[in-house]
């Protein structure tokens, strides 16, 4: 009886593991967030995107009906003023992607979504927001994610 014992509980142990290593998310894209001092007042803001190798991540200016766009949303402070709209830095590809009818734009291994702030004046303060992306390869795309920022000035 004892030896049945053993062993149910040995195979519940191992389906058990079995399924958590099946189930663990998946998170492809690492971002890492640094300014960079332009003046006593203006910023760069970097929101650098590394993603592992088979995977990327899709331009904010994905067209409609395609994947997810990566979208950067910035939290009010009223000591920043926000100048235009993020650049994109890193090798863009465009590829036609049956599954959604349209051209795509997307990044692999890397990009640097960089915005320019100005500060209201010479002061520490934060900028912060989250970043919406999309991953995928070439077997499938995860649920967009969210990811929050915060970028110290100074």
């Amino acid at each position: 009886m004892k030896y049945y014992s053993r062993l149910s509980f040995f195979i519940v142990v191992m389906a058990f593991t079995g399924v958590q290593a099946f189930a663990q998310i998946q998170k492809p894209v690492t971002w890492n967030f640094t300014a960079k001092k332009l003046s006593a007042t203006s910023y760069e803001l970097h929101l650098t995107a590394t993603l592992q190798e088979g995977w990327h991540i899709y331009s904010q200016s994905t067209p409609d009906g395609g994947p997810v766009a990566t979208n950067i949303t910035f939290n009010k402070n009223a000591l920043v003023i926000i100048k235009g709209k993020p650049t994109e830095t890193g090798k863009m590809e465009t590829k036609h992607e049956p599954l959604f009818g349209v051209d795509v734009k997307q990044f692999s291994s890397k990009v640097d979504f960089v915005q320019v702030i100005q500060l209201k004046a010479a002061v520490k303060t934060n900028v912060s927001g989250v970043i919406e992306s999309m991953a995928c390869n070439n077997r499938q795309c995860l649920p967009p994610t969210k990811q929050s920022f915060s970028i110290s000035t100074q």
